[in-house]
């Protein structure tokens, strides 16, 4: 049985008679860096504010690190950093000076500040007036100040929002280390799959409110499998030649196309059509992109 960190039961979140988020049943295993996906309005940062604690929930239940949020949410909540929209800095003051006000209130080592801010990349740039940082520096600061109080779990509110490329590969590789050099289990909401997709290794989908998928992105990648075609000489004869040999594949004019993309399934129609004196034109694989079934699954959702 996985070891889960964020575990939630028919989660929802109700507003003036309609759903904000629906029955959400979110399961992000320690460890993990869990891509939360969806459109802009889709219901991500509800969520967030919910596991967080911002917002009490019209339904359901949050178990966080195996305990109720709703019993056990200071505890809980020590143990969670988070960057939810923009992070909130004082201009004028250098980031040591601002992590130094956070440090008070969480009440953890001086020797903190220097860590997360070697961590963020950000030792060189310590004592510059934040307001002349670029926002990409202001987004590490603000991860500089999540990570602060030594959290399991660190929850990213579209981290990536207005970087530019450098800014997007800095964030995108310091998330990637969480897990692996610091033990951090990783939540990080995103509207762009293509961004996600080099950083996560599990993804939920949501779509107004609801979960429409939930599984690795290898299983992602999987659904996203194309259909293999062949242009045949003699169409309706291979057809029916195939159709008894147990191959199933559609005919359209003199092209067959094929579900099963597997190369035995393939090789062994192409073998029956020669074999049958038929000739085979041209062999060609589409495949889908993993965006296009992202949009689609935004169009109609997917259950899973």
């Amino acid at each position: 049985m996985k070891d889960y960190v964020i575990d939630t039961g028919m989660l929802s979140k109700r507003y003036k008679g309609r759903y904000a988020v629906s029955n959400l049943n979110l399961k992000i295993a320690k460890g993990e860096i869990y891509g939360f996906l969806g459109q802009n309005g889709a219901g991500k940062t509800t969520t967030i504010r919910m596991l967080l604690g911002l917002i009490k929930p019209s339904g359901g239940s949050i178990r966080i690190f195996g305990q109720s949020l709703a019993k056990n949410r200071m505890s809980i909540l020590r143990k969670v950093g988070s960057l939810v929209e923009y992070p909130s800095y004082y201009g004028h003051l250098n980031a040591v000076e601002n992590l130094e006000a956070i440090r008070r209130i969480l009440d953890v080592p001086q020797s903190r500040i220097d860590e997360v801010l070697h961590i963020v990349g950000l030792t060189k740039e310590s004592k510059r007036a934040v307001k002349g940082y670029s926002l990409g520096m202001k987004q590490r600061l603000g991860i500089a100040s999540a990570l602060l109080g030594n959290p399991e779990l660190l929850i990213l509110d579209e981290p990536t929002n207005g970087l530019d490329p450098s800014g997007i590969l800095e964030m995108r590789e310091l998330i990637k280390a969480m897990p692996k050099q610091h033990g951090i289990t990783v939540l990080i909401s995103s509207h762009l799959l293509s961004e996600v997709e080099q950083m996560a290794s599990t993804v939920g989908i949501i779509r107004q409110g609801e979960l429409v998928f939930q599984d690795t992105i290898d299983n992602l990648r999987l659904q996203a499998q194309g259909s293999m075609s062949l242009r045949v000489s003699e169409g309706e004869q291979v057809l029916e030649l195939l159709r008894r040999n147990g191959i199933k594949a559609i005919l359209s004019g003199s092209t067959l196309t094929f579900d099963n993309t597997d190369d035995l399934v393939v090789s062994g129609a192409v073998n029956e059509i020669v074999r049958a004196g038929h000739s085979v034109y041209r062999v060609e694989e589409k495949r889908k992109s993993l965006e296009e079934l992202f949009l689609r699954m935004m169009e109609e959702g997917v259950n899973r």
